[in-house]
């Protein structure tokens, strides 16, 4: 279980499979057990890596404020040191912004980018959009990580049947250090590279839930933007996709992996 140790930030990852490599991003305040029903799926035809973001799981958390360049630059530094040029990305909400980031920066290191339940913003565009912010600054500075995790997880998993995975959740984000937690999600408040999106070539696969947080039609916009990427939405899914309906994604991935080469 490899901890890279970079310039400037220590990183977990894990590895798995062989082939072309396939790095998976979580998101904000989870870690790469997210990807539990993708990896041996992905593993039969990839080489897929598994990381944990700065201020995430078991890589190093120090102190903010962080920053989505941040991010992708870890990332990035990574994959230099495992001697990947080009590569396959899904990210997950944070990882799909991570994505989006990274793609603009070095556009051409990318065969493919997948980003589920995400987008290239994070700015408020209504009242409502600016309310659900400053909800998002009070929870940060007034609630504890297993009440955050509580209130999020009823969210991602409120359906009977999916008590299992609420109560996972709800343990993972209690195992959250809270100031790397508030750092990276203030990283994520105001973030935009929709302005750079014309300079993404390659394939883009934006994969939305049909009851996810953010409106279909948002990422219908933005994919209108990108000549290279279509939209798929699957039904019956919220916030936390991979994990709601983990066969309609793998097949959805796999299927976009094998169109792109």
């Amino acid at each position: 279980m490899p901890t890279a140790n970079l310039e400037t930030i220590a990183l977990y990852y894990e590895e798995q499979g062989a082939g072309e490599p396939l790095i998976l991003l979580h998101g904000l305040g989870a870690d790469g057990r997210s990807w539990e029903y993708q990896r041996a799926s992905f593993a039969e035809q990839y080489r897929v890596i598994v990381v944990d973001v700065r201020g995430h799981g078991r890589s190093a958390k120090p102190p903010g404020p962080y920053s989505v360049p941040q991010f992708a630059a870890d990332i990035f530094a990574l994959l230099d040191q495992l001697h990947i040029d080009r590569f396959h990305l899904l990210g997950l909400s944070m990882g799909g912004m991570i994505g989006f980031q990274m793609a603009v920066e070095q556009p051409e290191r990318f065969k493919s980018l997948t980003v589920v339940n995400s987008g290239p913003e994070l700015i408020a565009q209504n009242w409502k959009e600016r309310w659900q912010i400053l909800q998002r600054r009070l929870v940060l500075n007034f609630t504890s990580m297993e009440k955050i995790g509580e209130f999020i997880g009823e969210r991602l998993f409120p359906e009977p049947h999916q008590a299992h995975y609420k109560e996972l959740f709800v343990q993972q984000m209690g195992e959250n250090d809270p100031q790397a937690y508030k750092a990276a999600t203030n990283a994520l408040l105001g973030w935009s590279v929709r302005a750079q999106l014309g300079r993404i070539q390659c394939p883009v696969l934006v994969i939305s839930g049909d009851m996810d947080y953010t409106p279909v039609a948002n990422k219908e916009a933005y994919v209108r933007q990108m000549p290279t990427a279509r939209l798929l939405v699957i039904e019956n899914s919220r916030h936390a996709t991979p994990i709601d309906q983990p066969e309609a994604f793998n097949t959805a991935v796999l299927h976009f992996l094998h169109t792109v080469g």
